[in-house]
């Protein structure tokens, strides 16, 4: 695993976008790079899977964080402080793996995070901003987004895309006052297969306490 720096620009506080963003030059979620950059990147683009990896999977049981879910195995665990909507800082859990070393599944979670608070709890209203602060910070342009309601709570299904080719999908949900982001990065649509990011989003359940 690679050193992380953490330079954690949140914004609101947008869930589950911090590993992601630290890591999208890797992931090829980059926005602009410069003339030198370019050609080098471009070639690290061509060694990028042309197919998807295999997925070993393996339930993962959270009550005391109120869901299960399948993800591909070896899942880390990490908390990082994210900048609130006074200036403080609030705690963003979370949990990712890598089928390898280009692609992420991850599951971010919050108690009432800022961007909940700042958009009075309004499902809809809360989901269109995190939405939008996880296009900005990944430097993604939405392909497709889709509204959902999985075990009747309010979500989004958003595919997104960058010119660099990396591929991003987030499942946004609001499950009571608790925000959860469950995202899936890949190094290009060659090597994302819909049937493992149905099943990473089916696999989520709610656990009520």
């Amino acid at each position: 695993m690679k050193r992380w720096h953490y330079v954690v620009l949140l914004g609101l506080g947008v869930l589950g976008i911090v590993y992601v963003y630290l890591h999208r030059q890797e992931l090829g979620l980059t926005g602009s790079r410069s003339p030198s950059t370019r050609e080098s990147s471009n070639l690290a683009l061509t060694s990028l899977p042309s197919r998807p990896v295999p997925i070993t999977w393996a339930t993962i049981n959270r009550p005391n964080d109120g869901f299960k879910v399948e993800m591909p195995t070896d899942v880390k665990e990490i908390q990082i402080p994210a900048y609130n909507e006074s200036g403080g800082t609030d705690e963003v859990n979370m949990i990712f793996s890598n089928p390898d070393a280009e692609t992420t599944f991850s599951v971010s979670w919050a108690d009432d995070p800022p961007v909940v608070r700042v958009n009075g709890r309004a499902p809809e209203r809360v989901l269109t901003m995190a939405r939008d602060e996880a296009l900005a910070r990944t430097q993604t342009s939405l392909v497709t987004e889709t509204k959902s309601s999985p075990e009747g709570f309010t979500a989004r299904d958003i595919l997104a895309r960058n010119a660099g080719g990396g591929v991003l999908d987030t499942r946004l949900l609001y499950a009571g006052e608790r925000m959860y982001m469950l995202t899936a990065a890949f190094p290009s649509m060659n090597a994302r297969r819909e049937q493992d990011v149905i099943r990473f989003y089916n696999s989520f359940k709610v656990i009520r306490n």
